[in-house]
C-alpha cells in the first residue's frame, strides 16, 4: 500500500451535479405546465425575476436556491468543456 499517495476531492463537481439536477427538475416542471423551458430558463436568468419559472413542483423556490452567477458560470463551463 503507497500511504504517501493524496487523494483528492472537489465539491465543484458535487456542485455542478447538485445545479445540474436542479435545472433538470425546473426544465421539467415547465414543460409539463406547457412552457418553453428554454425560453423561461433564459428569461430568469437575464432578469433574475422568479416569475420566469413555475411553481409546479415546487420549481420557483428550488432554483432560487442556486446562485445565478454559479449557475451561469457552470453552464459556459459546461459548454466550453471537452
Amino acid at each position: 500500500m503507497d500511504i504517501d499517495r493524496t487523494l483528492t476531492f472537489s465539491l465543484g463537481d458535487e456542485k455542478e451535479r447538485e445545479i445540474r439536477q436542479v435545472m433538470l427538475l425546473v426544465y421539467n416542471a415547465l414543460e409539463e405546465k406547457g412552457y418553453n423551458p428554454i425560453n423561461q430558463i433564459v428569461g430568469y436568468i437575464l432578469s433574475e425575476d422568479p416569475t420566469y419559472i413555475t411553481t409546479h413542483n415546487n420549481a420557483r423556490s428550488i432554483i432560487r436556491r442556486v446562485d445565478r452567477d454559479t449557475l451561469l458560470q457552470t453552464l459556459v463551463k459546461y459548454y466550453l468543456s471537452d
